[in-house]
């Protein structure tokens, strides 16, 4: 028991009970692995870093962290997400950086600490966006695609910053322009050769060796490991090695079987590196850090938004769209407690720095992931006082077409796309909030809005008085009760609109009829009353081509 399994043992049995809990609150597990660090540490089970063991595993987690974060980046979708996105994300970087940087040195922090960080409260959490949007299915709506362009931008300069700082760290010169100057080139220089390598060599090789899963496990490990020896000789960190090995992977044709199989290799070494951080929090002597650490918790958690909600303003889009983008991002990322603790093993920070910025971790996780959350309350508890961060005119909201309409489609998805074919173009307006769906239909000559649905003033846009049917494609039951709401309001002024909606469940199905939805399908269910009515009247399928659509 001497080797450290006992005391691995203890941890990982605190941090699943931990994780249970925290999944229970809707919270990321990554505070399920500080608040395990932080129990071990207070309670004095053993001293962490007192094993050599954990210390590897720890940096081994973080390597294997950024390994799956450079799998996932894809700087071609840069170009996808569009000019605005690129515009907010630098935008909401340089100004975070300035301000953080001026609170920093008021705060008595000196050049260095301050730029440090500055830089660290830029950076969003990549797993907490991504994992809240697809619960919330966001992922595609128009705030959605803007966020996950903020958090490329975001996944760039982290990229950058940190090939620069352990360049400079391992040349053992400080912050000479002569060694930032060597650093640049040298960092251009290997991280141009792996993107090479990755576009040209190394998915082909995957491809034509790797045939089966464990031999893909094993060449990816084997790939991770050699980048990262390589670009210690090359005098960065092991770290920056396991982020070139993953950008190098990320054309290839494997790269999600890699990602899959990686994954939980990550989760058990990174856990390591989140309990020594919680550790840290318990060990470490707060006194003075108080007034910090909440200043930088509220300048994440309300000055981060509020820049991305002035930037976004600025360029035209809702108030609605740039509350949800803004409050999304107000929480501080892996990327940002990897940038510290980096800056203090390279002697750039204090033994206080790293469980400050840990705290507003903590503090901003936990507060950011409940905003979003509840964000439609929020929102409509502060839309009355967002007029400021909206022009007269956005470009979400111009209508395409007339102002009046028979049928209103809500979602062009298959099942949108599948209707307009049995439509007159000059009969429908679609409604949708995906840009990329925008384009499709302008293209195609259809009558369209960008917009939420669930944004209540999209109604305001549209003249309802000639309208006879509203049709939903979306299962989101919020989304459809505020139509219906909205309709029945209609309604009783004296005019007569059907209402059609798709639910996922029996349960929601129930409730929009109670509440006079005139029409309600629930896919599986209607599939089989339809088939089952062919069958009736035709129980040998003798017309079943008259079925077929083309």
């Amino acid at each position: 028991m001497n080797s450290g399994i006992y005391e691995l043992g203890v941890i990982i049995v605190i941090a699943a009970v931990f994780g249970i809990i925290a999944r229970r609150l809707r919270q990321p597990v990554i505070l399920a692995y500080i608040l395990t660090g932080a129990l071990i540490a207070s309670l004095g089970f053993f001293n962490l870093g007192d094993k050599e063991i954990f210390n590897t595993f720890s940096e081994l987690g973080v390597m294997f962290l950024l390994f799956l974060i450079g799998l996932e980046i894809d700087y071609a979708s840069l170009r996808s997400v569009g000019k605005t996105s690129i515009i907010i994300g630098f935008g909401q970087i340089i100004f975070t950086v300035l301000i953080g940087f001026v609170i920093s040195l008021l705060l008595g922090w000196d050049q260095i600490t301050s730029a440090y960080v500055a830089l660290a409260l830029t950076f969003s959490s990549t797993i907490i966006i991504i994992k809240m949007l697809t619960e919330k299915k966001d992922l595609n709506s128009l705030y959605g695609k803007i966020c996950i362009g903020i958090l490329l931008v975001q996944d760039f300069v982290a990229v950058i910053a940190l090939l620069l700082l352990t360049g400079i760290g391992s040349a053992g010169a400080g912050f000479s322009f002569i060694v930032i100057g060597e650093t640049i080139l040298k960092g251009i220089l290997f991280f141009g050769l792996m993107l090479w390598l990755g576009r040209k060599i190394i998915p082909h090789l995957f491809d034509k060796f790797a045939k089966s899963k464990e031999l893909i496990f094993l060449t990816s490990m084997a790939w991770c490991f050699l980048v990262a020896i390589l670009t210690v000789k090359a005098g960065f960190s092991v770290q920056i090695g396991g982020l070139l090995a993953g950008l190098s992977l990320a054309n290839s044709s494997n790269h999600f079987q890699i990602g899959s199989n990686m994954r939980y290799l990550r989760v058990f070494f990174s856990l390591i590196f989140f309990v020594l951080l919680g550790s840290s929090l318990v060990l470490s002597n707060f006194t003075g850090l108080l007034i910090p650490i909440i200043l930088y918790s509220l300048f994440v958690i309300i000055g981060n938004p509020l820049i991305v909600m002035i930037i976004m303003g600025t360029l035209g889009y809702t108030k609605r769209t740039s509350f949800l983008c803004g409050i999304s991002i107000a929480q501080i990322s892996e990327f940002s407690l990897i940038l510290v603790a980096l800056g203090f093993k390279l002697g750039h920070l204090s033994n206080q720095i790293v469980p400050l910025v840990t705290a507003v971790s903590i503090i901003t996780i936990i507060v950011s992931t409940n905003m979003m959350v509840y964000s439609e309350q929020l929102f409509r508890f502060f839309s009355p006082y967002l007029f400021i961060f909206e022009r007269a005119k956005t470009k979400e909201t111009e209508i395409a077409g007339k102002d009046s309409w028979p049928i209103i489609i809500v979602g062009y998805n298959r099942t949108g796309q599948s209707l307009v074919k049995h439509i007159k173009k000059e009969d429908v307006l679609v409604v949708d909030f995906d840009p990329d769906t925008i384009k499709i239909l302008k293209e195609n000559g259809y009558h369209y809005i960008l917009g939420d649905i669930s944004d209540e003033e999209i109604f305001d846009l549209v003249d309802l008085n000639n309208t006879r049917v509203i049709i939903s494609t979306s299962s989101d039951f919020e989304d459809n009760m505020t139509i219906l709401e909205r309709i029945n309001k209609f309604k009783r002024t004296g005019f007569s609109i059907k209402t059609v909606f798709i639910v996922e469940n029996e349960k929601d199905l129930k409730f929009l009829y109670e509440k006079g939805a005139d029409y309600v399908l629930l896919p599986h269910s209607s599939i089989g009353d339809f088939l089952g009515k062919v069958l009736e009247t035709d129980p040998e399928l003798k017309n079943i081509s008259k079925l077929i659509l083309s």
